[in-house]
């Protein structure tokens, strides 16, 4: 989702700056929505091990394979949900003041309203159904249609096996994903809009704004243990993305279309859940929209894994990972004078590990760490250090309290709340561990929806 707008940039050191820091601080909050709970009858923590999203559990994953469609709705409502969402701030070192939506925030300790959200969450007709979200940004004072997932879906049996397969029609590349691996939907769930981030993160981990591209993929789960799926995403036109409130003048647009790969080996086995996977995106795109030198590329090849015991729900452990390697080829920016080098590469590695308590209480523990080719054009100061690499490496550390969500909580499922209390602690930042510490960022966040 489109939580804090993401500024597509001209130039490929700018816009990697810009992807990073959309990956970091965008919050992917939409997969818990009450009114999935009203249509299916089930509490919130039969789809989440937190009892309130993003988290999945197998049933929340076959929930969205299924096309959000599964239920008989039995309150008669329409399937929307609201959502608000504020946090503090506080940095080891005072940052720049900052304007935004013009109200000014001071150098530090600062309180903000993140977004508010409203939720169209479930069956629209038959096997079709629907996740968006519309959302105000309470930042920049603006609103903005935010991720969008809407699926058909149908079961087969085919010659011995059974199949679930559909369409996805969707908004930015993994939002339709199953798995809480991959960039749309991937630990840190929350992070602040105010405090540093890096700036280097491949194409795919949010260098594609959300409502600035679009995509259809189509997919298949054979036997419950393979998934397969294909399909490709494109720019939208300018009218369109002015309409929807995510239009950038110098944002990066695909040349023609961008395809997009995934698959998936998942077992449910006496409670221990695994899966391992293969995702990936190819595109070419010219920097900033520039389109008079032509076009630069970018591979993104990535594997991810999952491991979830859920054979007492009193005590459930997780494990996730996900490793994204990708080669740029930027011939254009060459052209344009921004990098001497055409060849690049950057890898992104993730892994974070969970313990729930009761589906109440959770502790997570994150690593990340960047890395990628020394380039002086566009990895240069002041935003990156003299190394003139993308180099960067973080702990993250949360404490969550869900105390509803469950079939025994008062007003399920209208009633939803999600507080937390983060700290990001930096052993490098772009390029540099000198001072790198003063970006530590503690970070307290709560959500509500309704």
């Amino acid at each position: 989702m489109i939580t804090f707008p993401r500024m597509e940039l001209p130039c490929p050191r700018r816009f990697a700056w810009v992807a990073g820091l959309s990956a970091v601080l965008l919050v992917p909050a939409a997969h818990a929505v009450p009114s999935f709970s009203r249509q299916t009858g089930a509490s919130c923590n039969m789809c989440h091990t937190n009892s309130f999203g993003p988290n999945l559990t197998p049933y929340g994953r076959d929930f969205k394979l299924r096309g959000y469609s599964d239920g008989e709705n039995a309150s008669g409502l329409p399937p929307l949900s609201g959502m608000i969402m504020g946090s503090f701030t506080n940095t080891q070192k005072g940052q720049d003041p900052q304007v935004m939506g013009g109200q000014r925030y001071s150098r530090n300790n600062n309180f903000t309203l993140d977004q508010a959200s409203l939720f169209y969450g479930g069956r629209i007709w038959d096997k079709l159904g629907a996740l968006s979200q519309l959302t105000y940004d309470g930042l920049e004072d603006r609103i903005a249609l935010d991720n969008t997932d809407i699926r058909y879906a149908r079961d087969q049996e085919l010659a011995g096996l059974d199949l679930v397969y559909g369409v996805s029609l969707n908004n930015s590349p993994t939002v339709q994903d199953l798995w809480n691996t991959t960039p749309a939907w991937g630990f840190p769930y929350a992070g602040s809009p105010l405090a540093p981030a890096p700036g280097a993160a491949p194409l795919i981990d949010g260098g594609l704004g959300a409502t600035q591209v679009g995509g259809a993929t189509f997919y298949t789960m054979i036997n419950q243990w393979l998934y397969v799926e294909g399909g490709a995403y494109t720019t939208f036109a300018r009218n369109f993305q002015q309409a929807m409130g995510a239009w950038s003048p110098d944002q990066a647009v695909i040349d023609g279309g961008a395809p997009y790969w995934r698959f998936a080996l998942q077992h449910d086995f006496g409670g221990h859940y695994v899966s391992v996977g293969h995702y990936g995106l190819r595109a070419n795109v010219f920097p900033g929209g520039d389109r008079s030198a032509g076009t630069d590329r970018y591979t993104d090849l990535a594997f991810d894994a999952t491991y979830q015991y859920l054979g007492n729900l009193e005590h459930i452990f997780e494990l996730k990972t996900t490793y994204i390697r990708e080669g740029q080829e930027l011939f254009a920016s060459r052209r344009l004078g921004v990098t001497a080098l055409s060849d690049n590469q950057l890898n992104a590695f993730k892994i974070n590990g969970a313990y729930t308590y009761d589906q109440t209480y959770s502790l997570n523990l994150g690593y990340n760490r960047t890395t990628g080719t020394r380039n002086l054009g566009l990895y240069a100061p002041p935003d990156y250090a003299v190394s003139a690499r993308p180099d960067s490496e973080y702990f993250t550390a949360e404490l969550d309290y869900v105390p509803f969500g469950k079939s025994t909580s008062p007003l399920q499922p209208w009633l939803n709340l999600r507080l937390g209390l983060q700290y990001v602690a930096y052993n490098k930042f772009n390029g540099t561990a000198h001072h790198a510490g003063e970006a530590n960022t503690l970070l307290l966040n709560g959500w509500l929806a309704f």
